[in-house]
């Protein structure tokens, strides 16, 4: 994946006007984790730390370790994730080796080309225990064209069906659901099934 940055100063705004019901995205997200005991979370992708913060509201004791690529939207998060252990790095690299209870991810997989979702995905699975839960939110490439109204730019964003992320979810073992859809956007919960 090519490195490319946004600006943490102006992320949000963009991000805002770019994604239709980005904050109910948000929103979606905190509810895919509600009712689950949740010591240690990962964040794949946490940009200012959005995502993170609305999911910590719902685990106030749960320990984070959160990565992105951009130095620059790490320091943006540090103050809203103050106890956080946040690490530069990107989707591609090997994930820390501790298990988690949750891993999270928003708006961020869809920088991965469809080789590299597959392998992300049996890798979050390696790092759940049995129970675990993997809450996905992205923008997907929706069956009518209509539905396509998040801005992609097909270099940096390389959204892919919802069918075919859930098959390369199942591939690596999770048992999925859906959670909210709404036109190029959605949730899906990836259960690591129990013993």
């Amino acid at each position: 994946m090519t490195q490319f940055h946004f600006d943490p100063r102006t992320y949000r705004a963009m991000v805002v006007a770019e994604v239709p019901h980005y904050e109910r995205l948000q929103d979606e997200v905190a509810t895919a984790t509600a009712g689950r005991r949740v010591t240690r979370m990962l964040d794949l992708g946490v940009g200012t730390g959005e995502t993170s913060g609305r999911v910590l509201d719902v685990h106030p004791d749960a320990a984070l370790v959160a990565i992105d690529e951009s130095p620059a939207m790490l320091e943006a998060a540090r103050p809203r994730l103050p106890p956080a252990d946040l690490r530069v790095g990107r989707l591609e690299d090997p994930l820390p080796a501790d298990p988690f209870d949750l891993v999270i991810s928003a708006l961020a997989v869809h920088h991965l080309d469809e080789p590299g979702k597959v392998e992300l995905f049996g890798r979050i699975a390696a790092v759940l225990p049995p129970g675990g839960r993997f809450v996905l939110a992205d923008v997907v490439m929706p069956d009518d064209p209509v539905d396509a109204v998040t801005p992609v730019d097909g270099i940096h964003d390389k959204p892919s069906r919802l069918p075919d992320q859930l098959g390369w979810l199942q591939q690596a073992g999770f048992d999925i659901t859906v959670t909210w859809q709404h036109r190029d956007l959605a949730v899906v919960a990836a259960d690591r099934p129990p013993r």
